[in-house]
């Protein structure tokens, strides 16, 4: 193959299931949140060479829906880092030309928290290199049921939608409507499930899951991912 070929077959949409910090850090004897700390680091390296290799949108399971059930002191942990992040990041991520979206149910966080996402997000809005969706307080149920509320509302309003919706239309209304279906799922640490992320959006994605962990997941893990998805033929249902 080709290098051409190969830039013909790129991933346009990565979604990435950031699995295993916790284990990381007690291999090392640490405390859980010391991997979530590493984990940042990860990130970093992910969105550095998705920029490098022309990747539009990346999406990144940060916090499901479901983690709410973890112990009280790991999540107020992760809010404070994850309020952190966003600080320290934001000018670099706007002056490296990437749009950065929090998709989720964000009225659960703090009001301080809500107001640092929407800074941010009105700081790189119009930035086009890379579209970087943050999953947090996520869940690909929650994301289909509030499209199809916001689909019944529109259909109430307008007989003529209801009768010639689309999939497209659909697909307009969940968080990440301004991406493609996801090309290439990711996910580390071993697991081989998806978790109630991007259920809609991973229809027809390639699955690739690694058994690193997601604290040593850098450049060159990513790129063998997607050396992998460049040598599967994707069908869609066809032949």
């Amino acid at each position: 193959m080709t290098i051409d070929q190969q830039e013909k077959k790129m991933p346009q949409h990565v979604a990435i299931i950031m699995d295993g910090n916790g284990r990381w850090a007690k291999q090392k004897g640490r405390m859980r949140i010391f991997g979530h700390k590493n984990g940042v680091k990860a990130v970093q390296e992910a969105v550095t060479y998705a920029s490098k290799q022309g990747i539009k949108y990346m999406t990144l399971y940060a916090f499901s829906s479901e983690n709410w059930q973890r112990p009280e002191k790991e999540v107020s942990a992760l809010m404070l880092l994850f309020m952190q992040a966003l600080e320290k990041q934001s000018q670099e991520l706007h002056k490296n030309n990437i749009k950065l979206k929090i998709i989720g149910d964000c009225t659960k966080f703090s009001e301080k928290l809500q107001a640092k996402i929407q800074e941010v997000e009105r700081l790189t809005q119009h930035n086009t290199a890379l579209t970087l969706y943050i999953a947090a307080n996520y869940g690909g149920r929650w994301d289909i049921l509030q499209a199809a509320q916001k689909f019944a509302q529109k259909s109430q309003q307008d007989q003529e939608f209801l009768a010639n919706a689309t999939e497209e239309d659909f697909e307009k209304l969940l968080m990440t409507s301004e991406a493609p279906p996801v090309d290439l799922l990711i996910r580390t640490s071993g697991e081989l499930r998806i978790s109630n992320f991007l259920l809609w959006q991973l229809a027809y994605a390639e699955l690739y899951f690694t058994d690193v962990l997601w604290p040593d997941f850098n450049q060159d893990v990513f790129h063998q991912a997607v050396l992998n998805f460049q040598q599967r033929k994707r069908r869609f249902g066809a032949l």
